[in-house]
Parts: C-alpha cells; structure tokens; sequence
C-alpha cells in the first residue's frame, strides 16, 4: 500500500518517488497547494476505494497520515502486511 501511496503522490506533485518520506510533509517537503492536496485525496479515494471525509483530510499533513488513515479503513490485508516493512524507506 506505502508503494502506491508514493506513486500517486510522486505523479501528482511530479517528483521522485526517493523525495517521498512517512515524514514528508505534503506542504513543507513536497510543495504542495491546498489544490494538490484535495487532487491528493481524491486520487487515494479513488485508488483505494474510499471516502475521505473533508473533516478527517483536514488532519492529514503527512504522508505517514495518509497511510494511517488507509490502513485503519481498509483493514490489514495480505498487501498491507506485506509492505509494512516498506514504512521507513
């Protein structure tokens, strides 16, 4: 899931997938907008199959938010597991 995660933001933002930390700011270290941001949800909306409610992407400043927020609505899937080593790269 983080390796999705990075490959949506780094599209989005056009940026390396190396640049993408779990604590990358999306404001601060990546240059995003507040546009990019709700592009942002939308795309993880979209790609995971989720709604993000406008009060809950408020929080989200961080790339480690966002994949906190995914895997407490999405549950530990076999994908999910697999990558969870994958959060500190």
């Amino acid at each position: 899931m983080y390796s999705r995660i990075k490959k949506i933001i780094a599209e989005r933002l056009s940026l390396s997938e190396d640049e993408i930390r779990m604590d990358s700011s999306f404001l601060d270290d990546l240059g995003a907008d507040s546009l990019d941001i709700v592009e942002l949800i939308m795309a993880f909306e979209e790609e995971f199959d989720l709604k993000i409610p406008d009060e809950e992407a408020e929080k989200i400043e961080t790339v480690k938010d966002v994949v906190d927020y995914i895997q407490s609505h999405l549950g530990n899937d076999l994908e999910n597991t697999e990558e969870i080593s994958d959060l500190d790269k």
